[in-house]
């Protein structure tokens, strides 16, 4: 027996509302996991949902043993909740999971990428990408523009949101937590005159990277221990900022090994 058929009910509106609406999740303090893969994700960091949904005609794998409210929605329903193409019939409520900069456990040598006012949720979710994929300590998005707990940047990260540690702050706050732990900033920009691959990457380092078109702030150049360029031989002068982080980020981690 399918328990919601509806598309008027109530509370397909609800997720609806919070799937689209920045600030319904910061009042309900929850965010939307869609898809087998990054609700697993969520599940295996620890993260357990209020609520999860499933729509028994779409799905092809079983999501078992989970501890909260279930419910079966029609292939109609799940569709006017989902944000994605192809929806595998998977969708959870998860409680956003706040992290502060006193919560973050650092390595001997820790490697942090400081990402200032992204804008894109593709970008972002690609930075949380390398960061896991290079076990990277923790994210910190400084004066964030867009909001990490959206469901564009879960789907664009794979739900890596869950795997790395993740901070939003102020600049400011964030600086002072790295200067008192002697954690050196790099600046990645077109205007350095080192590149990336000629520096010793290998003590504790956050990696600050900013805005496509505006680069980083007057705030982190100022502060930055490092300037460093990738060498661009086109036409263009810069990269993707996912792509120019995971370019710094893999040489630090191929220097450390």
């Amino acid at each position: 027996m399918i328990d919601i058929t509806s598309l008027q009910n109530p509370r397909v509106k609800q997720i609806v509302k919070l799937r689209d609406d920045k600030k319904e999740r910061q009042r309900e303090d929850s965010m939307l996991v869609e898809g087998y893969d990054e609700i697993s994700l969520a599940l295996a960091a620890g993260y357990s949902p209020r609520t999860l949904l499933s729509a028994p005609e779409l799905i092809r794998r079983e999501i078992k043993d989970v501890i909260t409210e279930m419910l079966t929605v029609s292939p109609a329903v799940f569709e006017k909740m989902s944000y994605r193409e192809n929806p595998d019939g998977w969708l959870g409520i998860f409680p956003v999971p706040r992290i502060s900069l006193d919560d973050l456990r650092l390595s001997e040598s820790p490697l942090i990428i400081v990402a200032e006012s992204v804008e894109k949720p593709g970008n972002l979710g690609a930075i949380l990408r390398t960061a896991d994929a290079a076990g990277v300590d923790a994210v910190l998005v400084c004066d964030p523009r867009v909001d990490a707990y959206s469901p564009n940047v879960v789907r664009a990260s794979r739900g890596t949101i869950f795997t790395v540690p993740v901070v939003e702050t102020k600049s400011a706050q964030a600086l002072v937590y790295l200067q008192q732990r002697a954690i050196r900033i790099l600046a990645a920009t077109p205007s350095a005159e080192a590149e990336y691959t000629r520096q010793d990457l290998r003590a504790p380092l956050a990696v600050a990277v900013g805005t496509e078109d505006e680069g980083l702030s007057g705030f982190w150049m100022g502060q930055a221990d490092l300037k460093v360029k990738i060498p661009m031989l086109g036409k263009v002068n810069s990269l993707n900022v996912s792509i120019a982080t995971a370019l710094i980020i893999y040489e630090a981690r191929r220097q450390r090994s």
